[in-house]
């Protein structure tokens, strides 16, 4: 081989290197299930539809799978997740909010999706059957087709950088330690773009990124959830390490 195709070779595998690297922070390698194929379409009830909404502002939902699994996951609902993973931090989903509720839902029939969109978009949202709510339930309110829709969620929930909140002492876990991690590991957030969820009982469910229309990120509208001082618990994953 060549010196310059030596040279070549190694710039094509460090770049790959650095791109796997870069995806590894918010979208792993994760085994694909055998037999992964796209979930059936959903029929909304009429009251669950809500259409003619501007959009003032979008959200990125990014779900503490452990919690997410103990109450949801794995029940046989629309939104079940396959919770045998070792999982943390996974994209629940892209949603274009109005200024105030009731915010845009099942604002047009759409179709199911295909193979392998499915696939692509498996180990950031390990459900079959939430990649197809999302699309039907948000996605149609604000985007052409599926693709485009899944292409900026993907492009948003990859640039994030997700902080090992497990790594949070039991003594200093609160709300507001969840927001600073976030903070942290990504400068462009501010406290007031980053809303943090809880359960009644303050068990973690997720981080909600709020972004303008150009997807800078912004103020969520309404607040950030859970105040700061608040004592949060955090469901423990299979390894303890996210």
């Amino acid at each position: 081989m060549r010196f310059s195709s030596l040279i070549l070779a190694a710039v094509i595998c460090v770049s790959a290197q650095t791109a796997q690297g870069a995806r590894g922070l918010a979208s792993p390698a994760c085994a694909l299930p055998p037999g992964l194929a796209p979930a059936p379409v959903l029929t909304p009830r009429p009251d669950e539809v809500v259409s003619g909404v501007t959009t003032a502002y979008y959200l990125l939902a990014i779900s503490w799978t452990p919690q997410w699994c103990r109450t949801l996951g794995q029940k046989g609902t629309e939104q079940q997740v396959e919770c045998g993973q070792p999982l943390g931090f996974t994209l629940h989903g892209l949603w274009p909010n109005g200024a105030a509720p009731p915010y845009p839902r099942y604002c047009r029939p759409v179709g199911g999706l295909d193979a392998g969109l499915v696939r692509r978009m498996y180990c950031r949202t390990p459900s079959a059957e939430l990649l197809q709510h999302e699309w039907q339930a948000h996605g149609a309110c604000a985007w052409r087709d599926a693709r485009a829709y899944f292409a900026d969620s993907a492009r948003l929930f990859d640039r994030v950088t997700l902080p090992k909140v497990e790594a949070i002492p039991a003594a200093d876990l609160t709300a507001g330690a969840v927001r600073a991690a976030f903070i942290a590991k990504n400068p462009g957030l501010r406290r007031e773009t980053v809303f943090v969820a809880t359960t009644r009982g303050d068990d973690l469910t997720e981080v909600r990124l709020c972004y303008d229309l150009k997807y800078k990120p912004a103020a969520c509208p309404g607040g950030n959830g859970a105040p700061d001082g608040t004592r949060i618990h955090i469901a423990p994953s299979h390894t303890g390490g996210f």
